[in-house]
């Protein structure tokens, strides 16, 4: 099984610092620690937000329930077909 282990990490960090210079570190630092905080948010936002879903679903399922005690009515097609009988 492949892992990643330290030598590895530190030749990953060789060459991002040749690529991209010392100075440039920190800004890249703060901006992959911003996208990461963005992301474990809107992560956050959309669990609430599913939350909310299904208890929304969950209340008209409630409701639904009482309202049906008759079969459901079977609705007919109203199309006519298309198809010509073949009178050979």
């Amino acid at each position: 099984m492949m892992g990643i282990g330290f030598p590895e990490l530190m030749i990953i960090l060789v060459i991002i610092m040749i690529i991209f210079g010392a100075g440039k570190l920190p800004e890249i630092g703060s901006a992959f620690g911003n996208s990461i905080r963005n992301f474990k948010k809107s992560m956050k936002e959309a669990e609430e937000d599913t939350g909310e879903l299904g208890e929304a679903t969950d209340e008209a399922k409630e409701v639904t329930e009482g309202e049906n005690s008759e079969e459901p009515e079977t609705a007919e097609n109203p199309v006519a077909s298309t198809a010509e009988p073949e009178d050979k």
